[in-house]
């Protein structure tokens, strides 16, 4: 089974095996080409392919006439911050996000810092598949530049959104795990400069990850050992990219990566931030009653950061954000970004006078159970056609088939589909009780596989 996909999202494989570094130079080629040979800025995370990774994206680029700014290693979300706030065309991440550390990718960012959207990303994708890219000659080829403040600027932009004295007055304690990824940095930084007290762990840029970076409860153990051992008020961890935050309470529960997007909501619309709340098709229905606590329309879209936040720019959203714990914060910019999501839940913290703890208690009550099967792509598209060919069920009473099949109704979910960065069926389920998510869950991915 293939382990390299390139889709509208960008080029993601294993390196060596399928992420090649004459596939980096000719996707690189193809971007070069189609920004016409102007401005791109370039990020990476700090795994260790990152260099080489990145040595073939500037070699693509400079190729076709770009003028290269390196940011160096570097959220993704300060790249797109620094995109957008500069004359380049556009962007290129250099990062597998939440993958495992064999894995890299490449995510191209437009001129106004936001990911292609699908139109953008089909033609980009097509003179990457035709080959015939834009050859500069020897006198239009740019020497590279280098530009280290781009981090501290996405700090200074997350701080202006933030009542940073009532954050500093609460004196809390702060435990971070960094997954010695991009924001070893900016996360310590961030907190200091709003006067909390920090223990970090694992901020050692260049040493392995030490867990999968995925910040979900299952790779947490970790973070809630410090924060036991620290007496921290709270604890957050990050991908390797600061695209994805995952929360740990004072008493070392693990509300969930559903919960992050949640208590965002909750900070901004309390803060009173005009406009909706956009999320995807597999978030948790808490959102969806945080929002309507709030009097505000949830609008729902298909997943992946490109279309949350093209939803979000099109219909004024206050927020946005998705179940994975990637937060995009408009005010800010149209970006996943783990960091201005820490600085939303301590503000709300702050406000409330509250722990987290009592903060998550107060979301609505929601079970969800996420499988997957491997299946490769082909014969998974094949599955899913099945699936919606045998219609809505009984139970059900409303479908959304803009992203896979969900079923619905008021009490309970289910969504099937096709992974857009691994090779699997993704089957997840959300009830008021874990029992009723559970075999709704079991009962698609079983049915999945008999239709694979």
């Amino acid at each position: 089974m293939s382990s390299l996909r390139i889709t509208i999202g960008g080029v993601r494989g294993i390196v060596g095996e399928t992420l090649t570094p004459d596939l980096i130079v000719r996707y690189s080629q193809a971007l070069g080409t189609y920004v016409e040979g102007g401005k791109v800025l370039v990020s990476r995370d700090t795994r260790k392919s990152g260099e080489m990774v990145a040595s073939c994206v500037l070699t693509g680029l400079i190729g076709t006439g770009c003028e290269v700014v390196d940011l160096g290693i570097c959220p993704t979300a300060a790249l797109q911050l620094a995109v957008r706030d500069s004359d380049a065309s556009g962007g290129l991440a250099v990062t597998a996000g939440h993958n495992p550390e064999g894995w890299n990718a490449l995510k191209s960012v437009r001129s106004d810092g936001m990911f292609l959207n699908p139109a953008q990303a089909s033609e980009l994708l097509d003179i990457y598949h035709q080959g015939e890219f834009t050859k500069a000659t020897w006198d239009q080829l740019h020497p590279v530049t280098a530009d280290s403040q781009a981090k501290r600027r996405h700090i200074d932009a997350i701080r202006a959104q933030l009542d940073c004295d009532a954050i500093a007055r609460t004196g809390l304690r702060v435990a971070i795990d960094c997954a010695n990824g991009a924001t070893s940095r900016s996360a310590p930084v961030l907190l200091e400069l709003l006067g909390l007290d920090v223990v970090a762990l694992n901020t050692e840029i260049g040493a392995p990850f030490p867990h999968p970076p995925e910040p979900n409860a299952h790779n947490l153990a970790q973070l809630r050992a410090l924060t036991a051992a620290a007496g921290a008020d709270v604890g957050f961890a990050f991908d390797a990219d600061g695209d994805r935050l995952g929360v740990v309470c004072d008493d070392g529960s693990t509300p969930g990566e559903e919960a992050t997007v949640c208590l965002a909501a909750e900070a901004v619309l309390r803060r009173g931030d005009k406009g909706p709340v956009v999320t995807n098709l597999c978030t948790t229905r808490a959102l969806d009653d945080v929002a309507a606590r709030h009097g505000r329309e949830v609008i729902h879209t298909a997943i992946g950061q490109a279309y949350i936040a093209e939803a979000a720019a099109n219909h004024g959203a206050a927020i946005a954000g998705e179940g994975s714990g990637g937060v995009v914060f408009p005010r800010i910019n149209y970006a996943h970004d783990s960091l201005a999501a820490m600085g939303h839940i301590l503000e709300l913290m702050a406000q409330s006078g509250q722990s987290l703890r009592q903060l998550t208690d107060q979301l609505p009550a929601y079970a969800m159970v996420k499988m997957q099967v491997a299946c490769p792509v082909a014969s998974s598209y094949t599955a899913l056609e099945r699936l919606r060919a045998r219609g809505i069920p009984a139970w059900a009473t409303s479908e959304d088939l803009q992203d896979g099949v969900k079923y619905s109704n008021q009490d309970q979910w289910v969504h099937v589909r096709v992974s857009a960065t691994e090779p699997i069926i993704r089957v997840i389920a959300e009830a008021r009780a874990h029992d009723a998510a559970d075999a709704l869950a079991r009962g698609y991915l079983n049915e999945v596989r008999q239709l694979m």
